[in-house]
């Protein structure tokens, strides 16, 4: 995981009004959401089985996250690595799989180690900038 440096930290926006803008972007609602936390992830990289992603998480400080108009502080944006198998398993939950029983096989690697830092840092830095551009350019964000 490598965390990122950038001006969207500690911003201040509307839940569904940033979703609807940053949808266009390429980022989509992370799986791991409750009312109050989440996070806005979106690919930089996907390769044989490896994808880089830029995850920025935000907190829920007035209503619930399920909710157009709940009000949400952005975190410290980073960028994570997540290695996945390619192909079919060859273990006893095969079957499954094949048989559409078993929807997903487990990563090898949900945080997984990323080559060239500096190439990462910057793609994840320019993607927070496009991202701020637009919520900047719609008046989206106030500072807490």
């Amino acid at each position: 995981m490598l965390k990122l440096q950038t001006e969207l930290e500690g911003q201040i926006a509307s839940f569904g009004i940033v979703s609807d803008c940053i949808q266009e972007l390429g980022y989509h609602l992370g799986g791991n959401w409750d009312f109050h936390k989440g996070c806005f992830d979106h690919i930089l990289c996907n390769e044989g089985g490896e994808t880089i992603y830029i995850r920025i998480p935000f907190f829920v400080m007035e209503g619930e996250l399920d909710h157009y108009e709940a009000i949400i502080n952005f975190g410290t944006p980073y960028v994570i690595k997540h290695v996945v198998h390619v192909g079919l398993d060859r273990d006893e939950s095969s079957l499954l799989d094949a048989t559409g029983f078993s929807q997903f096989q487990q990563p090898i690697d949900t945080d997984g180690k990323i080559i060239d830092k500096n190439r990462w840092i910057h793609a994840g830095e320019v993607a927070v900038e496009n991202l701020l551009k637009c919520m900047h350019a719609q008046n989206l964000l106030q500072t807490s």
